[in-house]
């Protein structure tokens, strides 16, 4: 039964963003949703994801002209303007790529911009299952409420679309200690649901 953990963490994230205008890019967009939300803050949002059939629905969801410009691309052959972002998030995506990827994000940042993951990892540590089994129950009845509500669409004509799915395989210790070293001052904290939250701001 599909459950996007995601869509939890949008208000979390958004703290994060600039409001009254600035660029944001949106890696791993999938079908668009916090690109949309990114925009609504008034943002001037790209944003990039790899699936052909993820960004012809994110397309087809917004409005012509009014949201994020949706690109088909694979962000670790993308040139990316430096210094023209203020704004860069990653949800549930970064596992895709090689971590050092967020080397080439950070170059990216305009001063002041805010870099935001929401990263995966996977269990490995005594305290990565804690944290797992207190998810479990709130899991559980989330995961109930998404599917009636997907159910619902399938049944009035709608096609629920999901992205790709990759398992994560570097652990909450390791993304710390990559990101001491390409993202100095970044702070990482560990979330419900098997996400963390890296914040990352170009002070330059």
């Amino acid at each position: 039964m599909p459950f996007d953990h995601n869509d939890l963490y949008h208000r979390l994230l958004l703290r994060h963003a600039p409001r009254g205008g600035g660029a944001a890019l949106d890696v791993g967009c999938g079908t668009g949703r916090f690109a949309r939300r990114l925009a609504g803050l008034g943002l001037d949002v790209d944003a990039v994801d790899p699936s052909a059939e993820v960004i012809a629905e994110a397309r087809a969801r917004t409005a012509v002209g009014r949201g994020p410009r949706f690109v088909q691309g694979d962000i670790t052959r993308a040139d990316l303007p430096r210094g023209h972002y203020d704004f860069i998030s990653c949800l549930a995506s970064l596992h895709h790529v090689p971590f050092a990827t967020v080397a080439a994000l950070r170059d990216a940042l305009a001063p002041g911009g805010a870099l935001v993951v929401l990263g995966c990892y996977p269990e490995r540590t005594r305290t990565d299952w804690a944290w797992s089994l207190a998810a479990v129950p709130v899991n559980a009845v989330a995961r109930l409420a998404v599917g009636v509500a997907d159910r619902c669409r399938a049944g009035n004509g709608g096609q629920v679309t999901r992205p790709p799915v990759r398992q994560p395989d570097m652990a909450l210790a390791d993304v710390r200690r990559e990101a001491a070293v390409l993202l100095p001052g970044a702070d990482v904290r560990r979330l419900l649901f098997w996400r963390y939250l890296l914040v990352f701001r170009n002070d330059e």
